[in-house]
């Protein structure tokens, strides 16, 4: 029996790494996706995301600047459990989201995950099944800009959206109240389309999204003066009526039937407390939910509620109790 040294593997094991980054041996090398028929705009906006998993939960952090220098903070709960890697890409998906909602063109994402930067610029082969609707997913909200760029930075670059993803993946109930938090209970890849109805017939909101959309004011003079008045305050998101905020988030405009039952929900469901009249309206407003009678519904509401009218606390006037005290220089007990 005749015994030969194994020869060496290291010429067949860097052919294949130059195999799998074809760009000129630069992993981190950044693509930009151009789509065709698209506006130029050279005003791009800026996205910061960031994915975290750990025992007590998932998140994602997500930071959008725009070219003017505004931001808007992001935290994403994930009610299921997933991997760093699908809640990275479960954080990029939702900023491609937002910034389509926001109207932006050209966007360039920032991301600390070496893996799905690459990706998505296909310079890693993707082998995992889940990682490619990850990728598919990307592409198709990629498609709706004019120009998308991806890039991945350091961690030290990226900490604000690290810290938001920790905090939403383990304290979540210690949130800032600046910071808007959406939870989610299922995989964005698992995630089925639902067609939005519309109301069957015209609400409070339908003169608002005439004159926003078409321009078209009511006949009335009046009416169409106070439509006129009221319209900046108001802003159409995805065919979606949301009144604007200065302070706090910009909140959507429901109809009246389903903000009452609403208002049920919240006074004597399943997390009602009864509340009064005040407190049950803030509660709603915290919900993100707004139409014009809010108030005048809630009061309404508990009047009409009975048990808060059976258990309220009553208000009782003390007796008048007349205490004749004797004279001075006299005693009450006859000596």
């Amino acid at each position: 029996m005749n015994y030969r040294p194994r020869t060496s593997i290291k010429g067949q094991a860097l052919a294949d790494f130059l195999l799998e980054i074809p760009d000129g041996g630069d992993p981190t090398k950044e693509k930009v996706w151009e789509v065709e028929g698209a506006p130029a705009d050279n005003s791009s906006w800026t996205l910061y995301t960031d994915g975290a998993s750990s025992r007590e939960g998932s998140g994602a952090g997500l930071i959008l600047t725009s070219p003017e220098g505004e931001e808007v903070t992001y935290a994403h709960r994930f009610n299921f459990h997933m991997s760093n890697n699908e809640a990275e890409y479960e954080a990029m998906l939702a900023g491609l989201r937002l910034s389509n909602q926001m109207g932006a063109k050209a966007v360039t994402a920032l991301t600390d995950l070496r893996l799905a930067a690459n990706q998505v610029n296909r310079s890693f082969e993707i082998r995992d099944q889940r990682m490619g609707k990850y990728v598919k997913m990307v592409k198709q909200l990629v498609g709706s800009f004019g120009q998308f760029t991806i890039k991945q930075i350091p961690r030290s670059e990226n900490k604000r959206a690290d810290a938001l993803s920790k905090l939403a993946s383990a304290c979540f109930d210690h949130l800032s109240k600046k910071v808007l938090v959406e939870v989610f209970h299922e995989r964005s890849i698992d995630e089925q389309q639902v067609n939005a109805l519309a109301p069957a017939g015209p609400t409070w909101m339908t003169p608002f999204r005439e004159y926003l959309q078409r321009g078209v004011l009511a006949d009335n003079h009046d009416e169409a003066r106070k439509i006129r008045i009221k319209a900046p305050l108001y802003a159409m998101v995805n065919g979606e009526l949301y009144k604007k905020g200065f302070t706090t988030p910009w909140l959507k405009c429901v109809d009246q039937a389903k903000g009452r039952e609403m208002l049920h929900e919240a006074h004597s469901g399943q997390v009602g407390a009864h509340e009064g009249a005040r407190a049950l309206t803030g509660k709603v407003l915290r919900m993100g939910v707004y139409w014009p009678t809010i108030q005048q519904d809630a009061i309404e509401m508990t009047r009409k509620c009975g048990e808060c009218q059976s258990y309220a606390q009553s208000k009782r006037t003390p007796r008048c109790h007349c205490i004749t005290y004797p004279a001075r220089g006299h005693s009450t007990n006859g000596a």
